[in-house]
């Protein structure tokens, strides 16, 4: 679940995807600025690294807020369908590595349109495919965007790409950044908002990580050699969630943040099995750099010291 907080008139508080940023560009690069060392960036995901595929996806009129100012505010002064007011953590790492901004996927069509890469993330998009949760007894909706969708994207762009066949986009593959990922959160946040036991949902995690790792092992089998790949925040901080789930019990809340102890568990149980995959991963793949980006970790930073982060700023 995405939020942002961006205010008016006065001081703003840097966002969770903004730490969780900074978090991913110091694993990235160091604590300086990298060069181009990545000529191209492809990014897969949901609202947390969508840079204006739900526009094109659901159309403007689709009634999404994200589609109308405030959002966009602080950056590029309109809306552009970033869930956010300013930039989000794929557009830290673009310009970071001296690259444009990554451009939706659906706003292209000739191969020059993706020169320095292309973004697959979609507002609202799961991890899995609706026939998960239907034969589970849960519908989140047929037309609903999921990871497999986002990669046959992907693949119809590598023929663009490289119409002599994939075998030619070897060294694009090899020399480019992929960021896959936060994806995953809306397979919890939309049955969490329908009030699905949370036993339950703790049964979907194991297959949300499967796939996000049959992903990377479909995109190292490509050629990729280079993947960030996200974890969950912490959702239990989330002011929508601390609304819905109030408790009157003092042991629901986390005494240091005063966020919603067994949400923010969940989080971490999800990323567990992440980082724990992964790790199985990198063994497979020994030649291939497999990095976890915490974005749990750096937005609980956040949450724990915000003093820190409360600047007078608008980006420009």
């Amino acid at each position: 679940m995405a939020s942002s907080a961006p205010g008016r008139g006065g001081r703003r508080l840097i966002s969770p995807a903004a730490a969780a940023a900074a978090a991913a560009l110091m694993v990235l690069f160091g604590a300086e600025p990298a060069g181009a060392c990545y000529p191209r960036l492809f990014s897969f995901g949901d609202s947390l690294a969508d840079t204006g595929n739900f526009r094109f996806y659901y159309g403007n009129n689709s009634g999404e807020p994200a589609l109308r100012p405030p959002y966009g505010e602080t950056f590029f002064r309109r809306a552009t369908g970033r869930f956010s007011n300013g930039r989000l953590v794929v557009d830290f790492i673009a310009d970071t590595m001296g690259l444009p901004f990554v451009r939706p996927y659906l706003s292209g069509r000739r191969a020059e349109d993706f020169a320095s890469g292309a973004n697959f993330a979609l507002g609202g998009a799961t991890a899995l495919g609706p026939d998960f949760f239907r034969n589970r007894g849960y519908d989140i909706g047929s037309g609903r965007p999921h990871l497999d969708m986002e990669m046959k994207w992907f693949r119809d762009l590598l023929d663009l790409l490289c119409p002599g066949g994939r075998s030619d986009c070897s060294d694009m593959m090899s020399q480019s950044l992929f960021l896959v990922g936060e994806i995953g959160g809306n397979d919890y946040n939309l049955p969490l908002l329908s009030r699905l036991p949370i036993e339950k949902i703790r049964s979907f995690t194991p297959s949300v990580v499967a796939k996000i790792s049959s992903t990377i092992t479909e995109l190292i089998g490509l050629g990729a050699k280079t993947l960030v790949v996200p974890g969950n925040l912490p959702i239990g901080c989330v002011p929508r969630y601390l609304s819905i789930f109030k408790s009157d019990k003092k042991e629901d809340y986390e005494p240091e943040s005063g966020c919603l102890r067994w949400m923010n568990e969940f989080s971490e149980y999800h990323n567990k099995l992440l980082m724990e995959e992964l790790e199985k991963l990198r063994k497979l793949h020994p030649g291939v750099f497999i990095i976890y980006a915490d974005y749990y970790g750096a937005a609980m930073e956040i949450f724990l010291s915000p003093e820190r982060f409360d600047w007078n700023f608008v980006e420009s």
